[in-house]
C-alpha cells in the first residue's frame, strides 16, 4: 500500500491555522477554503474542542484527585453536552435517580440532552436511552469502581481493554474516555501516552484514503494499527516541520476521521452533517 500524506498535511495545517487566527481575534472566516467555511470540523488537538475544554475546566481539573474521576469522564462522554453536565453536577457519588430526573426534565422541556458528535446505541435494548445509560452502563460501571480504580504503571491500552469489558462500552467510547483521563495522573505518565490509538469508523475510512484504498475497505484492528504506524512514520517529520511534532496518536487518529469528512465533500461523495456557525 502506498501512502499519500499530502491531504492529511493540508487538512491539519489549515485547520490549525483557522484555530490560531480565530484565537488571535482576526475576523471571520479565518480561511479561504469554502469547505472549511461551510462545515464544522474538530480541532487538530481534541483538547482545543469546546466540549473538551468545558469538561476539563469544570470536571477534570477541579476533581483531578478524585479516585472516581474515570467514572465521571465516562459519564461526561456518554452525555457530551455541557448544559446537561452542568445541570447534573460532578458525580462525587452516583445517583441514578438524579441522573434520570435531570435528563428526563431536559427532554420534557425540549432542551438538548446529548451532544451530536457521538451516536450512542442502546445495545438492542427496548429501554429508553436514558434508562439504558443509567441502568445498563453507568450503574454497572459504578458498581465496579474499586476494580476500575487507576493505579500507577497501567497503560492506556490495558485500561482501555478493562473499560471494553463492560457491555455498552465499545472501543470508540473507551478511547474517548481515555483521551480525557490521559491528561491526569496516573495515565499522564503511561508509557504508551504518545503511541496509544484505536480506530473508529471515520479513522478507518481516513486511513484508507491516505493509503489509496477504497474508502469503505474493511480493516481488522491489528492491520489498521500496523498501517497507522506506517502513516505516523511518514507524517511525523512533516508534523515536526509545522510545529505539531508532539501530536499524540489519539489526536492523529481523530484527524484521519476529519480528513475523511473533508475529502468526502471535496470529492463530491457526501457532505459533513454539521454546518459551521461561528459564535
Amino acid at each position: 500500500m502506498t501512502i499519500d500524506i499530502a491531504p492529511a498535511i493540508f487538512w491539519i495545517t489549515e485547520r490549525e491555522a483557522i484555530r490560531t487566527r480565530r484565537k488571535a481575534g482576526q475576523p471571520a472566516p479565518w480561511t479561504n477554503d469554502p469547505i472549511f467555511q461551510e462545515y464544522r470540523f474538530c480541532n487538530v488537538r481534541r483538547e482545543h474542542d469546546a466540549v473538551t475544554r468545558h469538561i476539563a475546566q469544570t470536571w477534570r481539573e477541579p476533581y483531578a484527585g478524585d479516585p472516581n474521576l474515570w467514572f465521571a469522564m465516562a459519564l461526561a462522554r456518554f452525555i457530551n453536552w455541557p448544559d446537561t453536565l452542568d445541570e447534573l453536577g460532578y458525580p462525587t457519588e452516583w445517583d441514578r435517580e438524579h441522573f434520570k430526573k435531570v435528563l428526563s426534565s431536559r427532554m420534557q422541556r425540549s432542551e438538548q440532552v446529548f451532544g451530536p458528535a457521538y451516536v450512542i446505541p442502546n445495545g438492542g435494548s427496548s429501554k429508553p436511552k436514558i434508562d439504558y445509560l443509567a441502568e445498563n452502563i453507568l450503574n454497572r460501571l459504578w458498581r465496579a469502581r474499586h476494580h476500575m480504580a487507576l493505579k500507577h504503571g497501567v497503560t492506556l491500552a490495558a485500561y482501555c481493554a478493562r473499560l471494553m469489558d463492560f457491555d455498552g462500552v465499545g472501543s470508540f467510547m473507551a478511547a474517548q474516555v481515555l483521551a480525557d483521563l490521559k491528561y491526569v495522573e496516573p495515565l499522564r505518565s503511561a508509557q504508551d501516552w504518545m503511541s496509544f490509538a484505536i480506530s473508529g469508523p471515520g479513522s478507518r475510512r481516513g486511513l484508507n484514503r491516505v493509503m489509496n484504498r477504497p474508502p469503505d475497505a474493511p480493516w481488522i484492528e491489528p492491520a489498521w494499527r500496523r498501517a497507522f504506524g506506517r502513516f505516523e512514520d511518514a507524517i511525523r517529520p512533516e508534523l515536526q516541520r509545522i510545529g505539531l511534532g508532539d501530536l499524540h496518536c489519539q489526536d492523529l487518529q481523530n484527524c484521519l476521521c476529519e480528513i475523511d469528512k473533508y475529502l468526502r465533500c471535496a470529492l463530491g461523495q457526501g457532505r459533513p452533517k454539521r454546518k459551521f456557525r461561528p459564535a
